[in-house]
């Protein structure tokens, strides 16, 4: 299985999901809030936000794959794939998070608030996925396209010389099969990926545990975005 997100050549890495009802939108607030507050203590430093971000993402995987296996005993029904899918996407956000810890090499004070955030951030998704499972994943897919957004604002900076283009890490070679002469863009670039494809396969779910369907999800997207996986097939991104 590759480890990044195969995307359609058209697919828009700004695809966004246009709310509907109540939970959607207080999902979406909640991601804003989350983005506002990584503005504005972060600012331009996408390296050190990188690592924030992915610490935070590592989690719901983990959560709702738990959470997926717990039910799937307890009902004695097939999960239809959704475990593996979440444990693959939790495996797969720590391995971005490892790699921007070579790239970033956060301080002693952003490591607190790593240890801090994830705290926080571990407890509220549990619970919320516990209670509201349609509206956490929901709130991962709007995560993701925040996160899509960032690191296409990276490789701007990359791009126009504000950040320095360095050989990647060892890891992300390891990880991603690039060639050994890579550098960071690529590794932003497969990152990138990733996050488009868990943004997706989110949304994706969500709209399952609404019961909607793909075709009734689909005018809610924009002209050109990503259709998502199907619900009744969920895919690892």
């Amino acid at each position: 299985m590759s480890k990044t997100a195969e995307l359609p050549s058209t697919a828009d890495l700004h695809s966004h999901y246009r709310p509907r009802g109540l939970s959607d939108r207080l999902a979406l607030l909640t991601v804003k809030v989350l983005r506002a507050a990584m503005d504005l203590f972060f600012r331009k430093r996408y390296g050190h936000r990188a690592v924030m971000l992915e610490t935070v993402a590592a989690v719901p995987g983990m959560v709702g794959g738990a959470l997926q296996h717990l039910k799937a005993l307890r009902k004695i029904q097939d999960d239809r794939g959704w475990i593996r899918t979440l444990l693959e996407e939790a495996e797969n956000e720590r391995m971005h998070l490892m790699t921007f810890i070579h790239v970033a090499r956060p301080s002693r004070f952003e490591r607190l608030l790593i240890l801090v955030a994830q705290g926080l951030f571990y407890n509220a998704y549990f619970l919320l996925y516990l209670f509201a499972p349609k509206t956490a994943h929901r709130v991962v897919g709007y995560l993701e396209e925040e996160a899509v957004v960032s690191y296409t604002r990276y490789l701007e900076a990359i791009d126009a010389g504000l950040l320095p283009n360095g050989p990647a890490p060892q890891i992300a070679i390891d990880y991603w099969g690039l060639p050994a002469d890579a550098d960071l863009r690529a590794v932003v670039v497969a990152v990138r990926a990733d996050e488009a494809g868990h943004r997706d396969v989110n949304h994706g779910f969500a709209d399952d545990l609404a019961g909607l369907s793909q075709p009734a999800a689909a005018p809610d997207r924009s002209p050109g975005d990503s259709p998502g996986t199907p619900p009744d097939w969920p895919q690892a991104a």
